[in-house]
């Protein structure tokens, strides 16, 4: 039995050491994470894969915190990704608001890890999509992934997640931020949070009525709802909504079709792959400084020694 085999029943036996190696392997973007990414692809599928949006200081990692509590307290097993900047030092995670679950990373059910950006664009971390194909194949009932908060990169969410919460606050200046973003167009559940504050309605109603122009024509039309995170009103609400959207889903049959979507990810993934380390593979070949200077000179174009790249490649494989 090889390393990622080995490790691969370990994770499907939920065991937490097990789950926390293979996401190092994976984080770490080593050839082993790649082969354990397409040994577990199979025997995943069935967690609800959530993900909660939204720009900084809306309070997401407060109400990650309450939705994870809520899911526990009916019997589900809850893996949360929590996507932060990365450290221009270590190139790791800065971990400053991870503060906030600790009451839901302290239940044996909850499995929680932060997940550093390295400089990938769009709101995730390059490794979020094998994190959650292991959290998936391990056995967790649903996955949280609250992305990194940066602003209008947020929309690459919409590729891993069946329900993605986009969340916003009173008094920050997003209903045209909304618009510019994109956000509307990923978003299935829309949450006000801080409703305590003063604007709360007036946020509500701006939000109501971008979707109204925009998505008047879905068959899902995103419900918004007011919540005050730090106190725990209005997850009840949240928690409905995502167990509607994902009836939805299912029976509409949009279910199967991110799964596709997804296995089609998968392959694009593994070709990128393959494309990667055949440069690699060409920028240490001896024949590298010839082709250069074939390029430069103008005795070639590049797309022939690219095809001759692929060609040593295959040969090689």
């Amino acid at each position: 039995m090889t390393d990622v085999d080995s490790l691969a029943q370990g994770i499907q036996h939920q065991q937490k050491r097990a789950i926390a190696r293979g996401l190092s392997w994976i984080e770490r973007d080593q050839q082993l994470g790649k082969d354990l990414v397409r040994t577990l692809f199979p025997l995943a599928g069935h967690a609800h894969v959530i993900g909660i949006t939204g720009a900084p200081g809306v309070g997401k990692s407060t109400l990650v915190n309450r939705l994870a509590l809520a899911l526990r307290s009916q019997g589900q097993r809850i893996g949360i990704l929590a996507v932060d900047p990365s450290s221009p030092f270590s190139g790791g995670a800065i971990l400053g608001d991870r503060i906030r679950m600790q009451d839901s990373v302290m239940d044996e059910g909850v499995f929680m890890r932060s997940l550093a950006t390295r400089g990938h664009l769009g709101g995730l971390s390059r490794a979020t999509f094998g994190a959650v194909t292991l959290l998936d194949a391990a056995g967790f009932d649903s996955v949280l992934i609250e992305t990194v908060g940066a602003g209008q990169s947020e929309v690459e969410v919409m590729q891993l997640a069946h329900s993605t919460v986009v969340v916003q606050a009173p008094g920050l200046g997003d209903d045209i931020q909304a618009i510019k973003a994109g956000i509307l167009e990923i978003g299935q559940i829309f949450v006000v949070n801080k409703a305590d504050h003063e604007g709360a309605d007036h946020t509500v109603r701006a939000i109501r009525g971008m979707l109204t122009l925009g998505l008047e024509h879905l068959d899902w039309f995103p419900p918004i709802l007011k919540t005050v995170a730090e106190r725990d009103e209005g997850t009840d609400a949240v928690i409905r909504a995502l167990q509607d959207h994902r009836a939805y889903l299912q029976e509409s049959g949009q279910w199967a079709r991110m799964r596709a979507d997804q296995t089609t990810h998968i392959i694009e993934l593994a070709v990128r792959d393959w494309a990667e380390e055949a440069l690699r593979a060409a920028r240490s070949d001896a024949n590298w400084d010839k082709w250069h200077e074939d390029v430069l000179t103008g005795r070639r174009d590049a797309a022939h020694v690219a095809t001759e790249v692929v060609r040593r490649r295959l040969a090689w494989d």
